[in-house]
């Protein structure tokens, strides 16, 4: 099965129950080349370094179920998630449970009612 789009993982997770678990990830890049516009923006608020970010998706099993497009290192995890629709497409689709967990801020998504 490929999942192409981030509302067929949302579908999927919501049609077979299964757990999925969302992160923010941060990739460590070379600083962008001198009078590039934004070369600010990829400095990580985080780490202070300068990087890039993607939305990672998997499975309870580890399996990647989506990888968003990557942003600049400055732009906040939520604002990805809104800008991705992620917003709009847990709020619209399967009931979720969420628990936050501060080391990672990552998310586990499980269907109401799921163990």
């Amino acid at each position: 099965m490929r999942l192409r789009t981030l509302a067929e993982v949302v579908d999927h997770l919501g049609a077979t129950g299964k757990t999925g678990i969302i992160d923010g990830t941060e990739i460590r890049v070379r600083r962008p080349a001198t009078g590039r516009r934004d070369r600010e923006t990829f400095i990580s608020g985080k780490s202070k370094q300068n990087a890039i970010k993607a939305m990672v998706v998997t499975d309870d099993e580890g399996r990647v179920l989506f990888c968003s497009p990557t942003r600049p290192g400055s732009c906040a995890d939520i604002t990805h998630a809104r800008q991705l629709g992620l917003v709009k497409h847990l709020a619209d689709g399967p009931v979720v449970e969420s628990s936050p967990m501060p080391a990672t801020r990552a998310w586990a998504l499980k269907p109401a009612g799921a163990s």
